[in-house]
């Protein structure tokens, strides 16, 4: 990624969307622009966790806000990812289909471990470099984010289904504040976070460090009231969670350095900061101004090199945990990638194409993840294995687009849910379906002769040329796949096995 280059971060968060403009400067992102948008759409879940029509318009209305300002940046250089409420709400797809045309770029729900990873990335390249066992809390909306590491590194990554709104909206109903109100919500707080006691010991962690909305709002109160800037006491917590009792409620609430988007949700994000602080025993936290979404531009710059993008680590990992045969997921992975390189995808776009090909290097280097708990049904463990993992630096939904390729790879085609209209996956598919038939014999084989092009008329028509000296050379690899040509006269596409 080039100097000077603008990156653009947007933060769907449950209380507030965010978005970061900054320009790439020696490996450092300098800030041109910040804007910041109350929002509070994890208000709009119901009991059946779906969201509200008017919290998805209110979500929106504020992208295509942003969208005006992100007009003319780069494709490649904007990421936009969505937390917690998104990832509860039940019928997400249908407000993010509806987001993504108006934001004028994909969206990403991450997972909440995910999450965690880049709420680091941000607060860590924003701080010092250091020795000091760092740990960082953030309290979100509707799930609170703790994190272990040292320099750039995080070594324990949780996230907990507890935040300001979420508490704001079940213990302090019409935002009355009571010492009985308080006492319920810290209570169900340390409940949520017990589990953070044995993960984060207090001789594990030298300095404790508080990023975002809510811990801002505290540090705000407390410097406006006289206290330490940038920083969170045990004394200042209690004084402030005094100075709300006293007031009542909302209405009546006057302290300097509070603004008034942060009175309705207050209430819920003192209760788990003080559960925090007590279960964790943290006397005193710092303000890290440090986020989420500067952990997005850190790691959008870290993807441009193979050596530094945790996707490729993580695939490294997997493989090494489930053990996989990396010999057998190599070759696979020359053949897939050869034959992809032949169907000239896009050829007007190679960013896009570059990383088609990088996921389907992965789907090749899991396809025998499932393995280690079943021989005959590997493909269908291995999507689950995908889809039910917690994996750094992977969203939700590419997680499950590289389980339904490692799904896919062998067996019915119809089987799969997708749509056979996604020219991209579907040539992707293909073409690791036919590497793993030409690779059945688990040696290197023949395959740099093998010619495969697609139909100019027809892009779901794809022609295989094999020579009639290659049939004789290897019957049982010709056998198999005329055997695919079949598999794919079901769908709407159609292979075909040419000789010469």
């Amino acid at each position: 990624m080039q100097n000077g280059a603008l990156l653009a971060a947007v933060d769907l968060g449950s209380n507030s969307y965010r978005l970061e403009i900054g320009r790439l400067e020696h490996g450092h992102v300098h800030r041109t622009e910040y804007i910041k948008e109350t929002i509070r759409q994890g208000n709009g879940l119901d009991e059946n966790r779906n969201l509200s029509l008017e919290a998805m318009q209110r979500g929106w209305d504020c992208l295509a806000r942003f969208a005006e300002r992100m007009s003319g940046l780069e494709k490649k250089n904007v990421r936009a990812v969505a937390t917690q409420t998104l990832r509860e709400a039940k019928n997400r797809d249908l407000f993010l289909e509806q987001a993504s045309v108006i934001l004028g770029f994909p969206i990403e729900v991450i997972s909440g471990r995910e999450e965690a990873r880049l709420i680091y990335q941000g607060v860590s390249h924003l701080l010092p470099q250091s020795k000091e066992n760092r740990l960082v809390v953030d309290i979100g909306g509707r799930s609170t984010e703790i994190i272990l590491g040292q320099n750039l590194n995080p070594s324990v990554m949780e996230s907990y289904r507890t935040g300001s709104v979420a508490w704001s909206m079940k213990y302090f109903k019409e935002d009355v504040f009571s010492a009985a109100a308080f006492e319920k919500a810290e209570i169900a707080a340390k409940a949520v976070l017990d589990e953070a006691v044995t993960l984060y010991p207090k001789e594990s962690w030298d300095q404790a460090y508080g990023s975002s909305g809510t811990i801002g709002a505290v540090c705000d109160v407390l410097f406006a009231n006289g206290w330490n800037p940038d920083e969170i006491t045990r004394s200042g917590l209690a004084w402030l969670k005094k100075s709300l009792i006293r007031a009542g409620d909302s209405s009546n609430l006057r302290l300097e350095g509070l603004k008034d988007d942060r009175k309705a949700v207050i209430g819920g994000g003192i209760s788990v900061l003080k559960a925090v602080f007590d279960i964790l025993e943290i006397d005193t936290m710092h303000y890290a101004h440090g986020a989420l979404r500067h952990g997005v531009l850190y790691d959008l710059i870290d993807r441009e090199d193979e050596h530094y993008d945790v996707r490729s680590i993580t695939i490294t990992r997997l493989q090494k945990a489930f053990g996989v045969d990396t010999q057998q997921s190599k070759r696979v992975s020359l053949v897939a990638n050869h034959l992809f390189d032949q169907l000239n995808i896009k050829e007007t776009d190679q960013s896009e194409q570059s990383k088609l090909k990088k996921k389907l290097s992965w789907a090749s280097d899991l396809h025998e993840i499932g393995m280690v708990i079943s021989h005959s049904d590997y493909h269908k463990h291995g999507a689950y294995i995908l889809d039910q993992s917690d994996t750094p630096g992977f969203t939700i939904p590419e997680l499950h687009r590289l389980g339904l390729l490692v799904l896919g790879h062998r067996g019915k085609l119809r089987k799969l849910n997708i749509n056979f209209d996604d020219e991209g996956f579907c040539q992707q598919l293909m073409c690791l379906r036919l590497a793993v038939i030409l690779c059945h014999a688990r040696r290197e084989p023949d395959y740099k002769n093998l010619k495969i092009k697609a139909s100019k008329k027809s892009p779901k028509t794809v022609d295989l040329e094999i020579s009639e000296q290659w049939i004789q050379a290897y019957p049982q690899s010709f056998h198999l796949l005329y055997i695919e040509t079949q598999s794919w006269l079901k769908t709407s596409w159609d292979l075909k096995v040419n000789t010469h």
